[in-house]
């Protein structure tokens, strides 16, 4: 099976709603992170600079299975409080991808989501279709393609 790209982020008290519990709305920016992570750093490690220079999102569902909390007890003087999202490519077609994810608070699952992502020609203003080194990358966190 190919590895599921992880991510560690740190939780900001500003992702905190009135309850104490990282708002709903916060989680798509925590997932936005651990997706530029890996398209943006993780690209560009693998040579693969093209969707830094235009991808917008065409979809995004959540699941909310349990609250986040903040929890000052998980912190210490040198990191705050963390989540860790793993993710992986759930779909390819000719001019979009899907990224599936699940967001751990410690051992527990807390999210599930989906992002259906469309590589963008900025300077034309439209949609293009993956290169074959963008798909290759993308492959490499697609379960069931052999690749890893």
């Amino acid at each position: 099976m190919t590895d599921r790209f992880v991510y560690h982020c740190a939780l900001r008290w500003s992702d905190l709603d009135a309850y104490g519990h990282v708002n709903n709305s916060r989680f798509l920016t925590l997932y936005e992170e651990a997706r530029v992570a890996l398209m943006f750093a993780g690209g560009r490690a693998w040579g693969v600079g093209s969707f830094a220079d235009g991808v917008v999102i065409r979809r995004h569902e959540v699941d909310y299975l349990r609250p986040v909390d903040y929890a000052l007890g998980r912190a210490s003087a040198e990191a705050a409080p963390s989540v860790r999202i793993e993710l992986w490519i759930e779909e390819i077609r000719a001019a979009s991808f899907t990224v599936a994810y699940e967001l751990y608070d410690g051992d527990v699952l807390a999210s599930r989501a989906r992002s259906v992502l469309v590589p963008f020609d900025l300077a034309a203003q439209r949609p293009r279709r993956i290169s074959p080194e963008e798909r290759a990358f993308l492959l490499r966190y697609a379960p069931g393609t052999g690749a890893a």
